[in-house]
């Protein structure tokens, strides 16, 4: 299992940060498009979907919904103050606020969406389609006078979730004694936690020396932080309903690692809350 995780991380990294510098905008919208549609199949689990076709309706309907939305943009212009973008990463800082609620409480937050299918259908739209305009806004990012400032802004958020998972993973097995979450995901530990946090601030500080982040450090700390924080909560989150489907894994479609949910589970809440914090909170245009 470790060997063909690590296989397919060698493989698929490369591969990403190709995407993030070498793909016009068209190119990296129409990848994530497939990306989000791929990732509502899976949710369809979620929301209680048996069905293949059931499945594959979702993904089309959350295609469409998603393709709609960029055709009502001005000619592909992914600003942040468009409507469409605004009240989508505005309304990720609200869902994950929820999320955590609803994390902190559970089992006992389940009796209140647990046999509600709209409700979990809500949930996955609010889950994948801030994800969507967060990856396209931070993509677009100042792509006028620098082609890739955009997409040193997502390997920057990418970097520190890979971090921040990897970290904690590593501190937990050497030092992991207290449960983060034991009636969602056992495996957590506030060592692991804790872990995982130093390592995004480190990966901060080495990305402000080496790369062209040219923001005030005060908010490029606030973001992280935050950002870091959402990633963890974006993981719960996906155990919480996977808990509550009864799968291990979200799918099968990458060797080693299981689903798309389960790769970007973390990225599904960094990437949106890191955006609205940057671009709508701090302003950062």
């Amino acid at each position: 299992m470790l060997k063909s995780r690590l296989i397919t991380a060698f493989i698929l990294i490369p591969i990403v940060i190709a995407a993030l510098f070498l793909l016009p905008p068209l190119g990296f919208a129409l990848i994530t498009l497939v990306v989000c549609m791929l990732a509502a199949w899976e949710w369809g689990q979620f929301a209680g979907f048996a069905s293949r076709s059931q499945r594959i309706w979702l993904a089309v309907l959350c295609g469409l919904l998603l393709v709609f939305m960029m055709f009502t943009l001005p000619a592909w212009q992914h600003s942040v103050h468009l409507p469409q973008i605004a009240v989508s990463l505005w309304a990720a800082m609200v869902w994950w606020g929820v999320a955590l609620i609803m994390v902190l409480l559970y089992p006992g937050s389940a009796a209140f969406w647990r046999t509600s299918r709209p409700l979990r259908l809500l949930f996955g739209l609010l889950t994948i389609i801030p994800f969507f305009w967060g990856m396209l806004t931070l993509r677009q990012y100042h792509y006028d006078a620098d082609h890739f400032a955009g997409a040193w802004w997502l390997l920057y958020v990418m970097l520190l979730v890979w971090g921040a998972d990897s970290g904690a993973y590593m501190f937990g097995r050497l030092f992991g004694r207290h449960k983060l979450a034991p009636k969602v995901s056992p495996g957590k530990t506030w060592e692991g936690f804790l872990g995982g946090l130093v390592t995004s601030l480190v990966i901060a500080w080495l990305f402000r020396l080496w790369t062209p982040l040219n923001v005030p450090i005060v908010t490029l700390l606030s973001c992280t932080v935050v950002a870091a924080l959402a990633s963890v909560l974006g993981d719960l989150t996906e155990s919480m309903f996977k808990r509550e489907a009864g799968i291990k894994d979200s799918g099968n479609l990458i060797p080693g690692h299981g689903g798309i949910l389960d790769r970007i589970d973390s990225l599904t809440a960094a990437v949106p809350v890191f955006a609205c914090l940057l671009l709508l909170v701090f302003g950062t245009l």
